[in-house]
């Protein structure tokens, strides 16, 4: 399909040179643009489809860059990067040197706000219009897009309570599609559906309550009828909120009948939506599906077992648990906060709760994993997904910090499996006799064993292992890193293997100082290597111990450095900050 119309838009200003009828043809244009790239590209998809008619208005009647537009949940923006100047780079989304799959100051004007995590669009939003005022521009717009699922997390909510006893100038947009990336739940939720077109619910409104003026339901897919009520409300002064009724996937087929899969499907006809087939025959299943599984076998034969999960039963597989124990598996919305806490509360009484969830998201409930767990030191068992670099999010979303933000609280474990048979064996350890809480750390993507499903063996707290002896130079590793470790010493010539020895620390707290004792007093030098951050991670606890201990060796840490990284592969990202197979190997014979 040709795009006339998208090829002249190189700003919001070209855009508001259109005639409204026009707007139609543009937005068929630039939704056809979407699904082109994405179907070779890959990213996300459904969320973008989904509000292709409410960005174009929101340009066409806003004065942007002047007036300010957030949007929340990022990876709702894709149209909105095309139309202010990115169309051309547009193929070049979350690769390594390209744009951004979300919003990001440092790249457009346009981008207001960055936005990876969810539900921070409407304080960030407050904080503009109240500065605006600060200033004596009352008359400047602010407006916050939220969607997929973000209205119903503590911190939208928090925004909203704000506002609604201020003057700011806010305009909050819901966009409503039932979805984030899994279906909504809760009791917003519930309310939020009996809405349609056209029609509010009898009972109480609770956006009315906090004080904002409550416009909608209203067709987020009718360009005019946008068009009219944006026009209004930009007139209007204060607090306001519109309910947009929208289709996640809007415009394909297959995305709007599966709304799950197509969040973010891979690679795809473009003119059918059909997805490309993977060659996944043989290959090892991902982490979070070794996760998913065993828990469901774990549980199976312990009923004290639950599992947790803020908003990602998919992506964290706590979904096989939730369709084998509905009554002991929860999805609570985007609530990290409230996840721990929840999570804490169940373990008071005894049970064995296995709290799912991305390491980039347990950063948002890090006073509840202090305050509200290791300092009662509950047994909670936090599963700690993508943790490590985890490619083309980038780097709202690496999970390169929990062992840095971890290690530092008193009471808590922190394990990393090498492998998957490790996790398995770190789950059924943990659901055994634990008496205070435990984090297990594992990667995104796919593990390296295909006769995963062994019987389940305890682990000992706090042990590593040795994988092999050598004479010079020790290798520490922790995690996936560990196969990198692995592969790295094979290349190495034979003359020099009998120098390097090679440990799996397993655990980063507590160390297994009885390993490192020996490992200190027999090498000469160690080399440490992790996907975290250098700074506070496992290599700072190996140097930590070695001063603890008057030991003089030469200790170098890999890792990822002191700045935040940027979207690529994750090879590409893993070669980036030198923990790849090949810069290790040289590292270790560096040494030698």
């Amino acid at each position: 399909m040709a795009t006339p119309l998208l090829n002249t838009i190189n700003s919001p200003e070209d855009l508001r040179k259109l005639p409204q009828e026009d707007l139609s043809s543009l937005a068929a244009e630039l939704r056809k643009f979407i699904i082109d790239i994405v179907a070779t590209k890959e990213g996300h998809l459904g969320a973008s489809l989904g509000v292709v008619e409410l960005t174009i208005v929101l340009h066409y009647v806003f004065n942007t860059p002047d007036d300010l537009l957030v949007w929340d949940v990022g990876h709702q923006a894709y149209g909105h990067k095309i139309l202010t100047g990115r169309r051309e780079q547009f193929h070049t989304n979350r690769q390594l040197g390209g744009i951004s799959g979300f919003p990001k100051r440092s790249e457009s004007i346009y981008d207001t706000f960055g936005t990876g995590h969810s539900s921070t669009a409407i304080s960030a939003a407050l904080g503009m219009a109240i500065a605006s005022n600060l200033e004596g521009k009352k008359e400047k717009q602010h407006i916050a897009v939220v969607g997929d699922a973000s209205i119903a997390s503590g911190m939208a909510f928090e925004g909203l309570n704000h506002a609604g006893v201020t003057d700011a100038n806010l305009l909050v947009i819901l966009n409503d599609n039932a979805i984030g990336i899994d279906p909504s739940v809760g009791a917003l939720k519930q309310y939020l559906t009996k809405a349609r077109v056209g029609y509010k619910p009898k009972q109480d409104n609770i956006i009315e309550a906090l004080n904002f003026r409550y416009f909608g339901p209203v067709d987020g897919h009718d360009i005019t009828g946008l068009i009219k009520i944006l026009s209004k409300l930009q007139k209007i002064d204060g607090p306001r909120f519109l309910h947009v009724v929208t289709t996640k996937g809007k415009g394909l087929k297959k995305a709007e009948e599966d709304q799950v899969k197509y969040h973010a499907p891979g690679k795809f006809k473009p003119e059918t939506g059909e997805l490309l087939p993977k060659a996944t025959e043989n290959l090892p299943l991902k982490y979070q599906d070794v996760f998913g599984l065993s828990l469901v076998e774990l549980a199976e034969k312990n009923d004290k077992i639950i599992g947790i999960t803020p908003a990602m039963p998919t992506g964290s597989s706590l979904k096989y648990m939730m369709q084998a124990f509905p009554d002991r598996a929860f999805d609570v919305g985007i609530a990290e906060q409230h996840a721990v806490t929840l999570a804490a509360g169940m373990a008071t009484r005894g049970f064995r709760v296995f709290c799912a969830i991305y390491s980039t998201f347990l950063q948002r409930a890090y006073d509840q994993v202090i305050h509200d767990v290791a300092i009662q030191n509950l047994p909670v068992i936090f599963c700690l997904d993508r943790a490590g670099l985890v490619g083309e999010d980038g780097a709202t979303h690496h999970g390169v910090f929990d062992i840095a933000y971890l290690r530092s609280i008193p009471n808590l474990s922190i394990a990393a499996p090498a492998n998957e048979i490790d996790l398995r064996n770190l789950l059924y350890t943990a659901q055994l006799a634990l008496d205070s809480p435990l984090v297990i750390r594992y990667p995104r993507g796919r593990g390296q064993i295909t006769d995963w499903q062994q019987p389940f063996e305890e682990v000992e707290i706090g042990k590593g292992r040795c994988l092999k002896e050598g004479s010079e130079v020790a290798v520490l590793s922790i995690g996936n890193m560990t196969e990198n470790s692995k592969l790295a010493i094979a290349d190495i010539k034979a003359e020099h293997k009998d120098k390097i020895g090679h440990f799996d620390m397993l655990f980063v707290k507590p160390l297994d100082e009885t390993l490192l004792h020996r490992i200190c007093q027999k090498y000469k030098s160690i080399i440490t290597v992790e996907d975290g951050i250098i700074k506070g991670g496992f290599g700072s606890a190996v140097l930590e111990f070695a001063t603890e201990n008057d030991y003089h060796l030469k200790i170098k840490c890999l890792g990822v450095p002191d700045k935040f990284i940027e979207h690529g592969s994750v090879d590409e990202l893993q070669e980036m900050c030198g923990i790849n197979v090949e810069n290790i190997r040289e590292v270790i014979l560096s040494q030698l």
